[in-house]
Parts: C-alpha cells; structure tokens; sequence
C-alpha cells in the first residue's frame, strides 16, 4: 500500500538518514506532503516519524524500540509504517520486521512485516 494523503490523527513513519536529508523515496514523500523537517533523521514532525535507517543495523533496532515506545505513548495516534530500511539501506523484510515486533494496535505495519510477524 502506498501511502499518500493522511487523516487527522495518522503519522508517516518512514527510513532516514542521521542527517535528515530527506532526498527520495519515502522520506521525499514525508517531506514532501506530511511535515518532515529536512536536516532532522529521527522523530515526530508534522504528520511524519523519521527512523534512521542508514547507520548500521544496531542503530535501526534502536531507533525502532524508540518509535514503538512512542507510539505506545501516543494511543491516540495511528502510525502508518513504510517499508523502512527495505530501499536505499538494502535490508530485508525478514531482517526488519522483528524489531517491530512489540508494536501495539495503533501501528500499522507495512504487509510484508507483518507476514513476517505472523500477523
């Protein structure tokens, strides 16, 4: 599913660099229509959520456990993954989506996470 117009209350979660130079794909896309601030990789802007995706896998796992512990925090929203670090950072579905894992209902994973998950 491609991701291209939000409702109150729904924030794009997509793949970024440290830096915040939200040049292509996704993270275009975030910047682009959903408030994604350039030169800032990680967190909530606008109606987006930057997860860098781009520092080595370590780095993602945790910028992950952040955004589920957000989103946790945050039951009123509803987050819209991407496919974050399936592009551009060469990852698989198989290798991401278990990071994903402790997600509550309010995040919805892209399809192929989730059929890793199980879910």
């Amino acid at each position: 599913m491609r991701i291209t117009q939000l409702e109150p209350g729904e924030v794009f979660v997509f793949g970024s660099n440290a830096a915040g130079i939200h040049g292509a794909g996704a993270a275009a896309m975030a910047h682009e229509r959903f408030g994604a601030v350039w030169g800032q990789g990680h967190g909530l802007h606008g109606q987006s959520y930057a997860i860098n995706s781009m520092s080595g896998l370590q780095i993602l796992r945790h910028e992950v456990a952040g955004f589920v512990d957000f989103a946790a925090q945050h039951p009123e929203l509803r987050f819209l993954v991407t496919e974050i670090g399936c592009g551009i950072a060469g990852y698989t579905p198989t290798e991401i989506a278990p990071f994903f894992a402790a997600a509550g209902d309010n995040v919805v994973l892209p399809a192929r996470f989730a059929e890793e998950l199980g879910r």
